[in-house]
């Protein structure tokens, strides 16, 4: 059973019909087999074919209806494909950014968790360990974020799927790691090293108040793309970098020693095994 708590500390049971399939699916040897299948970038790819073709359109009133999401809060349009309502945009009042410089923002909306790296670039998620290095896949790069945070943002299908850019900055390349597609639900962490085998894309910005901060986007079971924008030179607080396909997903951000201070609910809740609900634009940090 999963615990999550808004901003103002209520604390929700969450124990859906997907988190009991994925337990299931994770928990035992049978389910484990067919997962490594179901895993391989080419079932995502094909699931993402069929989510783009009009056919699926149909899909649409079920899952708003199942997910009782508010189209209140988005743009108004005839959905050609499902991907195309899962990438839906958001009426630009639906959220307010927080501009203020010294004060750090949530990328997205998500189910968010913060973990302090170590000085010998340790995090350990649910009882997993993981290594900067082995998320990177480059210990130079690693050793920049030692003692550090890292700011994991999971997001669950029923969540608006674009991400924007905390500050603003200079960005550079992307950096494409290429690997399978599990669910990023912290049911599968239990049993996979999820977030150093699944297919993940980074970027670094030197930001103009919170040094450089590195972006990642981790795709995720049935989500065949990670779609962000082309952009070179500087960026905006506020813009948007990118969105996913269909799916549950992970937008990952890692902050040096010294540029941000979490807010504290966030270190308090993670420490409790409970993850926190943030909107894109909010505060999550003010600046160290």
């Amino acid at each position: 059973m999963l615990l999550t708590a808004d901003r103002k500390g209520n604390i929700t049971k969450e124990n859906t019909f997907q988190d009991r399939f994925l337990n299931k699916m994770y928990s035992h040897m049978i389910g484990r087999m067919m997962i490594k299948a179901m895993v391989l970038p080419i079932v995502s790819k094909t699931c993402g074919i069929l989510l783009d073709s009009k056919i699926s359109r149909f899909l649409v009133p079920m899952f708003i209806r199942n997910h009782a999401i508010s189209m209140e809060d988005y743009e108004k349009k005839k959905y050609h494909s499902f991907n195309d309502f899962f990438t839906r945009k958001l009426l630009p009042e639906s959220r307010i950014i927080e501009y203020q410089p010294n004060i750090f923002i949530s990328p997205c909306d998500s189910r968010l968790s913060v973990y302090p790296i170590s000085k010998k670039s340790i995090f350990e998620v649910k009882h997993t360990k993981y290594s900067a290095d082995s998320l990177l896949k480059n210990r130079k790069l690693a050793k920049k974020y030692s003692g550090g945070y890292i700011w994991i943002f999971r997001l669950c299908v029923d969540d608006y799927h674009r991400y924007i850019y905390t500050d603003n900055g200079k960005v550079s390349n992307s950096v494409k790691l290429s690997g399978v597609f599990h669910t990023v639900n912290p049911i599968a962490n239990d049993n996979f090293p999820i977030y150093k085998e699944n297919t993940r894309e980074y970027c670094l910005i030197r930001t103009d108040n919170f040094k450089t901060v590195l972006q990642m986007e981790v795709g995720a079971l049935l989500v065949g793309k990670i779609e962000n924008n082309t952009v070179t030179g500087r960026v905006t607080k506020g813009q948007e970098k990118g969105h996913f396909a269909y799916g549950g997903s992970t937008v990952i951000l890692m902050t040096q020693k010294g540029a941000v201070c979490p807010d504290k609910d966030l270190l308090r809740n993670t420490v409790r095994g409970i993850e926190t609900k943030v909107k894109m634009g909010e505060q999550i940090g003010i600046k160290a």
